[in-house]
């Protein structure tokens, strides 16, 4: 049988099984509206596969801020504007609190961890996630002094390089990734050491593929693409590497480990495994183990990561607006490490560290989110059980709430004396109950890196370099490859 046949007898199964089951299902008439959608394939044919997010925003002009678009067979409802996403997560956030399957994580993590689980496991697991980053110096002066000395080691890393062009991911991504091992791991490794090297491999290879169109699609319509090659297979394999240094780390730990001296996260999990209640042999297994250190492993490595290669990469292209930043930090730091104290006196720097993040949006699309029962939202009527999908690009780049939406423009949180001022629409890490739980650590990075950075570099192109401020194709929001001269500032 060749290929087209068995692609052909698998979409008419795919096409059956859909008929037959929404023959049994009661009909809803009262959707939010949406484009006409195809057979089969619903309204894929007219998504930007590799920005779907400007999409759903040029649809939510026509239909509305609550719209239904078919991806395929399934019906999935897309949120638009602050007011609209604000009013659906705080409002409604027990109704919207579950995630769906995303078929590209379920086949992995069979639907553990703290990311894309959901009942009493997700409770149990953001519990503790939380109460242990606390522990463990999270919003505290410990992790403050951790990133410092992390901060000075790139610094150093950086000057290594006598000014020459050079591309800063990994050691970026090092820098990073060694606050989020000490917390889970206990210690740190310099950034050529073999372990981090291949985690930061795994992580970054996955995040680029999960932006392929194949990928996207697998997430719709998994039982096809099984039957083919693909990247989706390519980041099967680089999990299991992942799960397997994991379990390969705390099977060690759970040796050595003493319940009157916790080192890390991990022996402070494994502790809650020997507490003998019924949460611990519910919850706290294994599986939970590997799936939750991978997800804060990925969180707490890629999005710091690629903020601060934004802001490196919008510094060289904006380089007044870096000047500015410099002479903030000379005028209130001098010459001494920054500190996180620093910041309230700095509202330009703050201003500008908010809106790279607003800018770079990293995640546009927004996590997805499952309703929990039938929900009646803003008139119309969302079955339980459907995806829904709250746009933070349309939140981000929100005309009723940024004066210049698709711009880099810092005095979006700048008053006309020149003082901070929070914008409500200002959600990078989302909001209710499933807004990023390491919101704090994050922002504590983002500030002593980059006031850090510059405080002793000036950041240039290299010569004859086009800056591009147009985003990679990845799973995440992320700038491209890019080169950059860090020039010591005397």
């Amino acid at each position: 049988m060749d290929l087209i046949t068995i692609l052909l007898s698998v979409v008419v199964i795919l096409f059956l099984a859909n008929v037959y089951k929404n023959q049994r299902r009661p009909k809803h008439t009262n959707l939010p509206p949406g484009p006409k959608p195809l057979p089969i394939i619903g309204n894929l044919h007219m998504l930007n596969m590799k920005q779907p997010y400007k999409t759903f925003m040029e649809m939510s002009k026509e239909y509305g801020t609550v719209l239904t678009v078919h991806f395929g067979m399934a019906k999935v409802i897309i949120l638009c504007g602050y007011d609209t996403v604000k009013d659906a997560l705080l409002n409604h956030g027990e109704e919207f609190s579950n995630r769906p399957k995303m078929a590209i994580f379920s086949k992995s993590t069979k639907d553990n961890g703290v990311i894309f689980s959901n009942g009493e496991s997700w409770k149990a697991m953001r519990r503790f996630t939380i109460s242990t980053l606390r522990d463990y110096g999270m919003g505290k002066k410990a992790i403050e002094d951790k990133i410092s000395e992390e901060a000075e080691f790139l610094v150093q890393a950086m000057k290594s390089y006598g000014g020459k062009p050079f591309d800063n991911l990994t050691i970026l991504n090092a820098a990073v990734a060694n606050i989020i091992i000490s917390i889970l791991l206990g210690q740190r490794f310099n950034y050529d050491h073999p372990t981090i090297l291949s985690l930061m491999g795994l992580i970054n290879e996955n995040i680029k593929l999960m932006g392929s169109k194949v990928v996207r699609m697998y997430n719709i319509i998994p039982t096809l693409l099984d039957l083919f090659p693909g990247p989706h297979h390519k980041i099967f394999e680089n999990m299991r590497h992942m799960q397997d240094f994991i379990k390969e780390t705390f099977t060690k730990q759970k040796k050595t480990l003493d319940v009157n001296d916790q080192r890390n996260l991990i022996d402070a999990y494994l502790v809650k495994q020997q507490e003998g209640k019924s949460e611990s042999s519910q919850y706290f297994h294994n599986d939970n183990l590997i799936a939750l250190l991978n997800d804060l492993f990925v969180a707490g490595m890629e999005t710091t990561t690629t903020t601060l290669r934004w802001a490196i990469l919008l510094m060289m292209k904006y380089p007044e607006i870096q000047k500015k930043v410099q002479n903030e930090i000379d005028s209130i730091i001098g010459t001494t490490p920054p500190q996180a104290e620093h910041k309230k006196k700095m509202p330009y720097t703050d201003a500008v560290i908010h809106e790279i993040q607003r800018f770079g949006d990293i995640v546009p699309d927004g996590a997805p989110h499952e309703t929990i029962q039938d929900v009646t939202f803003r008139g119309y009527f969302i079955p339980k059980g459907t995806t829904v999908f709250p746009c933070l690009y349309s939140v981000l780049k929100d005309e009723a709430y940024f004066k210049k939406p698709f711009d880099f423009y810092p005095e979006h949180f700048l008053d006309t004396e020149g003082n901070f001022k929070k914008n409500e629409a200002f959600i990078p890490f989302s909001i209710g109950k499933r807004s990023c739980a390491g919101e704090t650590l994050a922002k504590m990075e983002l500030f002593l890196f980059f006031t850090s950075l510059m405080q002793n570099f000036t950041f240039q192109a290299p010569p004859g370099a086009e800056i591009d401020l147009e985003p990679a194709e990845a799973g995440t929001h992320g700038p491209k490859p890019y080169k950059l001269c860090a020039i010591p500032r005397s």
